[in-house]
């Protein structure tokens, strides 16, 4: 029996229009499921974690799969809180297509539009479905503007809408022969303006039959030079099957030959309850079967595969091979890590960066005996989000992490209760801020004492544009300094920068090694290690660093009487915006703002207008603080700059 062709698509959206109810909805209507859950019910497929169930919010990406039109369909329901960001961030990697949703009452939001730049910068193709176009308030006219002026003008819209709101009746087909009207001359032309050929022959009044144009709008699609854009009320049911047919006949295949030697990439790790860590694995190239061994080029060690299974919610089961073009979990892989390349990386695309964690907190338990267990399952759940970045402080007994935001907060709490029996608090969240170097200087190292321990070293600190991150270079020649102590302290350099001189990240500067010396008999690679931290903190010292904020784009819709309130609060808050846009009786007020200055805005906002303003935000970058503000972190270990004392702490001699 031949295989089915494949589609692997993801769903993507801001929090609220309609994802997971889409996703149960084109389950139900291809026959994969025999009832449909709910969100308000907690009975979706692809919302299975309990404080999934409880707040009606998807927390982790969520694999499905089924068969429509003779191909089978791998979709990933994503979550759209902005606080589980890094969940999207890794479907989009493995992604052929996307169906990225859009309610038909808000528009576009701060995350559709985040998703959709990171989309585009990594050139997936992707349907439009404007969703909720039976609900009070919805407007597709306004929403098709918002995306044009938003997103993007080369949309193909290809239904036309019977009634909205309340006497929303559903979309037609505008590829129907007997359609005929300003609707189809619209899609036709603006599948014309993507082709020039075509555009020619139209404008010289040739005939060109429909099938002609909807197969060039399917080439252009699954290219994304074009985005087809549909309508629905997927609670209903309504404009599903449309759905459907276009993810098939609008989104590309994935292509890749089952014969090739393997190349896949984990995206996700899952503890399972039966069978352990289950890493799931995009395969675009070659085949793995269970009891395969596979190399994984990253951690450049060859692991055997025990298991594959194709995972579904809370269910799954084993399917023993995974070919080019799927999805599965491959279990049997025990020191596989996110983002690591099994096989060949040649056919592996680029990575979205789209996560930030902006704040972080230290964790408290209820026992003490539950210390080793807390230890434990946080670095187990920093496995599966790598941008929790646990830190476990063993002198000190303390667990620092880093988080998105308060959802994300409630969601470890709920994790470790329900899966480890763990009864956790966090300490209040705190602004994770930056350093970066005020001035250029020199910083310099002569570790000589106590023999046998010989390294030279003298670094040139520059400040560097805003958000360039470390840059490191060096002009010292491999005579006087051999290559494999050079490489040793190029890998020493980001390490070494993790904590500056308010004991925050070092960031936004270039590093240069301008002057290196070995001794024929004293030097040990290891002397290198613990000379670079010594010569960069001696170099930051001299320069001096000042304090880098996290800052955030806001955009603040509030009825009209509330506007001048709104606008002095921001003001006060170290904010900057535009002059305010009104629009019948509402406000929207758009601008940046001091993260730290806002934390608590969104509550404050709400009480003020009673519910009846809203406010989007989303990272902008880091920006210099105001000379007044200090904020100073804990040091962890021994300053590299008290150097008598940070070389017996390497040594284990304190």
């Amino acid at each position: 029996m031949p295989s089915l062709e494949r589609r692997n698509v993801g769903v993507f959206a801001h929090v609220d229009a309609g994802k997971t109810t889409t996703t149960e909805h084109i389950l139900f209507a291809s026959g994969r499921i025999r009832s449909l859950g709910s969100v308000d019910s907690g009975t979706t497929v692809t919302d299975w974690l309990d404080m999934e169930r409880e707040r009606g919010i998807s927390v982790r990406a969520a694999t499905t799969s089924y068969v429509w039109n003779d191909v089978r369909v791998n979709l990933v329901d994503t979550p759209g809180h902005v606080d589980f960001l890094s969940e999207v961030e890794r479907s989009l990697r493995v992604m052929d297509g996307a169906v990225l949703i859009i309610s038909a009452v808000e528009g576009v939001q701060a995350q559709t539009e985040l998703i959709w730049n990171a989309l585009r910068r990594l050139k997936i193709p992707t349907l439009l479905y404007v969703n909720k176009m039976d609900r009070v308030g919805a407007d597709a006219g306004r929403v098709l503007a918002e995306i044009r002026t938003q997103l993007s003008t080369r949309l193909v819209v290809m239904q036309s809408l019977s009634g909205s709101g309340g006497e929303f009746q559903g979309a037609a087909d505008l590829w129907s022969e007997g359609t005929a009207g300003e609707k189809q001359r619209e899609l036709i032309e603006s599948i014309a303006e993507a082709d020039e050929q075509l555009l020619e022959r139209y404008l010289d009044g040739e005939s060109v039959s429909l099938s002609e144009w909807k197969r060039q709008a399917q080439l252009l699609s699954r290219i994304g030079e074009v985005y087809p854009v549909l309508f629905g009320a997927s609670s209903k049911g309504i404009g599903i099957p449309g759905l459907m047919d276009a993810i098939t006949d609008y989104l590309p295949g994935p292509g890749g030959d089952p014969e090739a030697p393997p190349s896949g990439v984990v995206f996700k790790i899952e503890q399972g309850k039966s069978a352990g860590k289950m890493a799931f694995v995009r395969l675009y190239e070659g085949t793995i079967r269970n009891r395969d061994v596979i190399r994984n080029v990253t951690r450049q060690v060859e692991e055997k595969v025990t298991q594959i299974r194709r995972v579904e919610g809370g269910r799954s089961e084993d399917t023993g091979v995974l070919e080019a073009g799927d999805i599965a979990a491959v279990c049997g892989l025990t020191q596989v890590q996110i983002g690591d390349i099994l096989g060949s990386p040649d056919a592996i695309p680029e990575e979205a960066r789209l996560a930030v964690p902006l704040l972080t907190v230290q964790a408290q338990w209820e026992n003490e005996q539950d210390y080793p267990r807390m230890v434990q399952a946080l670095r187990e759940l920093s496995e599966e989000d790598p941008l929790l970045d646990v830190q476990w402080l063993q002198e000190e007994r303390e667990l620092h992490l880093k988080i998105m935001g308060l959802i994300q907060l409630e969601m470890l709490t709920s994790l470790l209760d329900s899966r480890f029996g763990l009864k956790a608090r966090f300490s209040p969240p705190s602004v994770i801020y930056k350093e970066t170097p005020s001035q250029a200087a020199e910083g310099y190292i002569a570790n000589t004492m106590p023999k046998p321990c010989w390294a030279v070293l003298r670094f040139l600190i520059e400040p560097g544009e805003r958000g360039s991150g470390t840059r490191y270079a060096s002009t010292v020649r491999t005579e006087d300094l051999l290559a494999q102590y050079q490489n040793e302290v190029a890998r020493r350099v980001p390490e070494a920068l993790q904590q500056g001189l308010y004991g925050w990240e070092v960031t936004d500067l270039k590093v240069t090694l301008v002057e290196g010396q070995h001794h024929v008999w004293h030097t040990h690679p290891l002397d290198f290690a613990v000379a670079t931290p010594m010569g960069l903190m001696n170099g930051l010292a001299a320069a001096g660093t000042r304090l880098l904020e996290p800052v955030l784009k806001f955009r603040i819709v509030v009825p009209e009487e509330f506007g001048g309130r709104v606008m002095n609060d921001l003001t006060l808050m170290r904010g900057t915006f535009e002059a305010p846009e009104l629009q019948d009786v509402r406000m929207t007020i758009e601008g940046k703002l001091p993260l730290a200055e806002s934390l608590e805005y969104p509550v404050a906002l709400s009480s003020l207008t009673k519910g009846r303003g809203t406010i989007a935000t989303s990272f902008l970058g880091y920006e210099e603080c105001p000379p007044d503000i200090h904020a100073e972190r804990q040091r962890r270990g021994v300053n590299p700059l008290d150097q008598s004392r940070y070389i017996l702490s390497v040594r284990k001699a304190l």
